[in-house]
């Protein structure tokens, strides 16, 4: 029986676009299925337990993306538009969100037809790798169709058949884990955080077994 790895993952989070290279590795030297499995950003599903006056914790994290791209080599800009709405002084979420729903449920899309690690690098990287205005134009089914995707055809799928509660299932499954942030990934129900521990992820599997080599 393939065993598998579960990977928790969100398009507002920069640290799992970061990540993404490495999870689709995964696959590759592996003997194990790698669960794609999107939630909402935590700005939008939990933002008490994220945010707070203090902003040394944001100050923190818009410093440790940019260095951690130039690390990996990958190229890095801040999103425009931001996958969510927000005031990043106060903090405030707004009601509408025009992004963030429709990409995560694509997400689930893309990973019911077999490509979610795939739509998920080659979206992510639109979004956080530096392009103005990803949301314009036929950018994102670009993205989408080198990954093998349709997006039209998946847009159409999700709007008859509701991804939330898939997401949903995902978020419960996240905190069932033992953490709430993504990137997280879990094997046989231990918990990876962050994109700096895929390597000790890699470790495991190898004690598991599990290398093709």
């Amino acid at each position: 029986m393939t065993r598998t790895v579960d990977v928790f993952w969100s398009f507002r989070s920069p640290f799992s676009y970061l990540a993404t290279p490495d999870l689709l590795k995964l696959g590759e030297d592996y003997d194990v299925a790698v669960q794609f499995r999107p939630v909402l950003p935590i700005a939008v599903r939990s933002k008490e337990s994220l945010f707070s006056d203090d902003k040394r914790r944001v100050r923190y994290l818009m410093l440790d993306m940019v260095r951690r791209a130039k690390f990996l080599g990958m190229p890095f800009g801040r999103p425009s538009p931001d996958p969510v709405v927000q005031d990043l002084e106060t903090f405030e979420v707004s009601d509408e969100q025009p992004y963030i729903y429709r990409l995560t449920g694509l997400g689930v899309e893309a990973d019911r037809r077999g490509k979610g690690l795939e739509f998920a690098f080659h979206v992510s990287a639109l979004i956080w790798g530096g392009t103005p205005g990803w949301t314009e134009g036929d950018k994102l089914a670009e993205a989408a169709a080198r990954a093998g995707l349709d997006l039209a055809d998946m847009d159409a799928a999700i709007a008859a058949d509701d991804p939330m509660p898939r997401i949903e299932a995902n978020q419960a499954a996240l905190d069932a884990s033992g953490h709430w942030g993504v990137p997280t990934m879990v094997f046989e129900g231990e918990p990876f955080f962050g994109q700096d521990r895929i390597e000790t992820l890699r470790w495991r599997l190898d004690r598991a077994g599990l290398s093709k080599q």
